[in-house]
């Protein structure tokens, strides 16, 4: 759990630019094509991560930057990650302003349960890397390029001067 303000920030700050490196990569053309008919297209887990984030903070009080989580998805890649920094980084700026590390004590409603403020934090965190490794499936079988987020992706390996493991 996220036990201090200095916490957030850093896993946060870490975690932003893992999303921005993913959003990096995706193509305006590939937001709305569909892998599976079963699974999201790129275009709707991108913006999901975007709109979440002032939906969840929402129910702790902060009012941050961004677009309201019933907002349609944007026609470009290029608004969809402009529109994750602008949000991802008032979500940082709100905290550091409007909390103390004694306020992620504090509880919140949050989906029918009481959560305290470092848990929802945890939370958004968490629910961010969920997303994110869904979209690198989606585009794996899209056939675009994945950029390694905690290590070298396929396609990174040989910078390293190494073979990638096998299939």
């Amino acid at each position: 759990m996220i036990r201090t303000i200095a916490d957030f920030e850093r896993v946060w700050q870490m975690e932003l630019e893992a999303t921005q490196k993913i959003l990096k990569h995706i193509t305006t053309k590939s937001l709305t094509q569909v892998s599976h008919p079963d699974i999201r297209t790129l275009g709707r887990f991108a913006w999901h991560i975007v709109t979440s984030i002032p939906e969840m903070a929402g129910r702790t009080g902060l009012r941050l930057a961004g677009p309201d989580e019933k907002a349609p998805i944007p026609a470009t890649a290029k608004e969809i990650f402009d529109a994750y920094n602008t949000t991802a980084i008032s979500v940082l700026e709100e905290v550091k302003k409007n909390w103390t590390d004694a306020d992620l004590l504090v509880e919140d409603e949050m989906y029918g349960e009481k959560w305290v403020r470092g848990l929802t934090l945890q939370v958004l965190v968490h629910h961010q890397i969920h997303h994110r490794a869904q979209m690198t499936v989606v585009m794996r079988l899209l056939g675009l390029s994945v950029p390694g987020v905690y290590g070298p992706a396929k396609e990174e390996w040989s910078s390293y001067g190494m073979q990638p493991p096998a299939v």
